[in-house]
């Protein structure tokens, strides 16, 4: 484990305090967000995970920081699959699109707090049990046939159990109220459709978590850096998928290149534990390597989509929304 200065602990809670703040007050009037807007936020996020990946190299040394660039392109690269979700969602509530910055924004912070429940969990087991590593290559594994035989595409937002739950515990009326969450009608309290697709953002991404923390968690088991390296991934997901929004369906190749990288990053957590377990003569992938194969898979995935366009009748949205009832 690194011994992370309090300080750095500190500058990390600091800076996404600040940032959602800034972002929040940038955002406080309701409009649509064209490319151009998006770019630049999804610039600014990038370029913050590369400065606080810089400060780990110079603080914590040449190890940790790429891991955590590792780890940070890594969580980059599998929350390509929560942009189809988020548009999935959106499509199947009709979401107004002045409204959707405040619905991810909120999700933004609800996965902030259950990924760093899912990832201290999952290094404190790491920590205890290697043998656990066996479970999450086999998991990986498995996601890696999913996406192969396309089984990844079944979620539905209106019958996931965050969105259930929500209805049992207060009644949802049919129309929007404005970014309002909560209205009063005949003098009790209902929730808008904008609670329930919150709900659904939130269900989603505690399903990619399955694939997230076991694959992260092949790069390092270190709190510091799974947790880090996550955050800032999350940070830029609003402004990603505001600026690929209607584009995603071109980079068709990326899926297939993200079971290359689950499958990979399978066999790493599977020899990280056979080297611990059975023998030290078994050889580790090391970060550096692992980082450059995420790079070359990730380049190649999109090259191709960009020189081998989906036929039209290919081109549509993965997983297209169910009717509403």
């Amino acid at each position: 484990m690194l011994d992370v200065p309090f300080w750095l602990w500190g500058a990390f809670a600091a800076t996404v305090v600040v940032s959602l703040t800034v972002d929040l007050l940038a955002h406080r009037r309701e409009h649509v967000i064209g490319f151009k807007e998006a770019a630049a936020w999804s610039g600014l996020w990038v370029g913050l995970a590369l400065v606080f990946g810089a400060v780990v190299f110079l603080v914590l040394g040449g190890t940790a920081g790429t891991e955590y660039t590792t780890a940070w392109l890594l969580e980059k690269s599998l929350s390509v699959d929560n942009l189809f979700v988020f548009a999935l969602v959106f499509a199947y509530f009709k979401v107004p699109r002045a409204y959707q910055h405040r619905v991810l924004f909120f999700g933004v912070i609800g996965a902030l707090v259950f990924r760093g429940v899912f990832l201290a969990a999952g290094v404190a087991v790491v920590s205890r049990f290697t043998a656990v590593l066996f479970v999450f290559a086999a998991v990986l594994f498995y996601s890696t046939y999913k996406i192969l035989k396309g089984e990844d595409e079944g979620f539905d937002p209106g019958r996931s159990p965050a969105v259930r739950l929500l209805r049992k515990v207060v009644p949802v009326r049919d129309e929007y109220a404005g970014t309002r969450f909560f209205v009063k009608e005949a003098g009790k309290r209902v929730a808008t459709p904008l609670l329930a697709v919150v709900a659904a953002i939130e269900a989603a991404d505690l399903i990619f978590a399955v694939d997230s923390v076991p694959a992260v968690l092949a790069v390092s088991d270190d709190a510091f850096i799974v947790y880090t390296s996550n955050a800032f991934a999350i940070l830029g997901l609003r402004a990603l998928y505001f600026m690929l929004s209607g584009l995603l369906d071109r980079f068709h190749y990326l899926s297939k290149g993200l079971a290359v990288i689950l499958a990979f990053i399978g066999v790493k957590l599977v020899l990280q534990a056979s080297h611990e377990l059975i023998s030290t003569s078994i050889p580790e992938i090391p970060s550096p390597v692992s980082l450059a194969v995420i790079v070359v898979v990730l380049a190649a995935s999109v090259t191709l989509s960009l020189l081998r366009p989906a036929e039209a009748s290919d081109a549509g949205p993965r997983g297209d929304p169910p009717d509403r009832e």
